[in-house]
């Protein structure tokens, strides 16, 4: 298996774990367990990892950050909008 293929499946699949936690906020509409201080903190590595990807020149790394970054916006935004 390529490089290449490998970092693709493992960036499918650490991204694909945060869906459920997502779909979860939105269906509940309850935000009070989600740590703001985490979602901030979480946005920033995965904006500095997108960074680094796109330097690199790295697809699985740049398409695997802009959707966790794409979902980690929408967590942020469901905290601020659920505010319970």
């Amino acid at each position: 298996m390529s490089t290449f293929i490998l970092g693709l499946i493992a960036a499918s699949i650490t991204t694909l774990a945060y869906v459920p936690q997502v779909v979860k906020t939105w269906k509940s509409k309850s935000s009070k367990d989600l740590s703001l201080k985490m979602l901030i903190a979480f946005s920033t590595g995965v904006s500095l990892w997108l960074i680094y990807g796109i330097l690199e020149k790295d697809t699985p790394i740049i398409v695997a950050n802009s959707i966790t970054l794409l979902l980690s916006f929408v967590l942020l935004f469901f905290k601020f909008k659920f505010k319970n």
